[in-house]
């Protein structure tokens, strides 16, 4: 056995993603094993690898890929000094933890650390402990889940300062016996509050107490946020904006104000930015900083994130919600919707997955929130949008087709200049193909 010293400055577990000096870890699981990827992890500059078989690149051998990633992700969270801020929820996650990385960047630039993309799972988490930096100011870190017990691990391995949960909804019935059990699985992220730490909890949630419950025996402070009158962090003023933004003024405690523009659109964007504000005064940021940040968020891809696709004769608005769909987001992007600027507003929406038992009226019941805001034509996709197709039948021009191809050829032969267009469904689906295809024609 040869042994000898190499330096790296990044991890990463997807080949693709391996930059010059970075660690690549070979993982193995259900449906790949990443030993098979170590070449092409090499080509792109990898300076070493961390392996469970051999290998003639430069490694270290371990019994567990998964483990090792695992290990270096704690070492990564000791070494921190600084505040390591958590976020779960059915809704908003992304979201919320994008909005607050750019708050704290702004109050301290260069200091805040994040999770990419939607890394919330049991690789994601410890891959994006891992990239912390060690003089890292603040560390804001997406935790997920679709069954009880997995968000534990996860928060025990972030061990943070500040956790947050932003929406409980029905999502991931299928693995749950009721929302209620949901809203206790999202609660296991303060059992892994480091002392002292602060729970913040929507306030408005009819599992607010039961929230609450699960907190006291772990924070510090609690503190509640949202749009109803005895939140400690809340919306005082809402007022529609620019189109797609919001004008909020917000009170955080019982003494302070603050005035700001949203650059996103909807009431749930009001009360994730709640959450966020409670979460930067918690870490002891700078509010009027935040504020401004939170003016110049850029919508997220599948998101949130705007954009004018060419049709004859002008343009036709994109809202792009590709990336994930259950039944309380896909009412409050229909609400969204409502309020875009547009002489006619069409919805491409995919189905929403992981309903179990209860799927058939979850879809049925989207036909509501659809004609509230006044949606002229739906384009429905996938075989579980069954009983909404029929619950709109007659009141609503309407397509049902099984794929997102389909569906992006239906769109593109139906939009007209001053349309507005949403699309959204659960990322299995694919949507992301609708609007890629409809941003080809910006």
């Amino acid at each position: 056995m040869a042994w000898g010293d190499f330096g790296v400055d990044g991890v990463a577990f997807d080949s693709r993603e391996v930059g010059p000096g970075a660690l690549f870890l070979a993982l193995t699981g259900e449906t790949t094993d990443g030993h098979r990827f170590i070449d092409q992890a090499m080509a792109r500059g990898a300076a070493g690898v961390v392996a469970s078989q051999d290998t003639s690149a430069p490694h270290v051998r371990v019994d567990d890929t998964t483990i090792a990633l695992e290990n270096i992700a704690r070492a990564a969270r000791k070494r921190m000094d600084g505040v390591v801020i958590g976020v779960t929820g059915s809704v908003g996650k992304t979201g919320t933890k994008e909005a607050l990385f750019a708050c704290l960047d702004r109050c301290d630039p260069g200091r805040a650390h994040r999770s990419v993309k939607s890394y919330n799972n049991h690789t994601g988490v410890p891959l994006s402990l891992s990239r912390m930096a060690r003089d890292a100011r603040f560390g804001v870190f997406e935790m997920g889940m679709n069954h009880a017990g997995e968000l534990l691990a996860l928060t025990r391995m972030v061990r943070p300062h500040i956790a947050i949960v932003t929406t409980i909804a029905p999502a991931h019935t299928e693995f749950f016996p009721s929302v209620e059990a949901i809203a206790d699985a999202k609660g296991e992220i303060f059992q892994g509050l480091a002392p002292g730490g602060v729970a913040i909890v929507p306030f408005d949630s009819p599992y607010r107490d039961r929230l609450i419950a699960a907190a006291t025996p772990h924070a510090g402070t609690i503190v509640t946020f949202g749009l109803g009158d005895g939140a400690d962090v809340r919306a005082v003023e809402v007022m529609a904006g620019q189109p797609g933004g919001t004008y909020v003024t917000a009170q955080v405690g019982a003494h302070r104000t603050l005035s700001f523009t949203l650059s996103q659109a909807g009431d749930h964007w009001v009360a994730n930015a709640m959450a966020v504000l409670a979460a930067v005064d918690a870490a002891g940021g700078d509010l009027e900083q935040a504020g401004l940040a939170l003016a110049e968020l850029d919508g997220l891809a599948g998101r949130g994130a705007r954009f004018d696709a060419a049709v004859d004769g002008g343009t036709a608005l994109v809202i792009d919600e590709s990336y994930n769909a259950n039944p309380t987001s896909m009412r409050a992007t229909l609400a969204v919707l409502a309020q875009a600027p547009a002489t006619r507003r069409l919805a491409v929406l995919g189905e929403m997955r992981e309903l179990g038992e209860q799927s058939a009226g979850f879809h049925a019941g989207l036909a509501e929130p659809i004609a509230a805001a006044g949606v002229a034509a739906v384009v429905l996709v996938g075989e579980a949008m069954a009983p909404l197709a029929k619950a709109l039948e007659g009141q609503v021009a309407l397509v049902h087709v099984p794929d997102a191809a389909s569906a992006s050829a239906q769109v593109q032969g139906m939009l007209r200049a001053g349309d507005a267009v949403l699309i959204k469904g659960s990322n299995g689906v694919g949507l992301a193909r609708v609007v890629a295809d409809l941003a080809g024609r910006i």
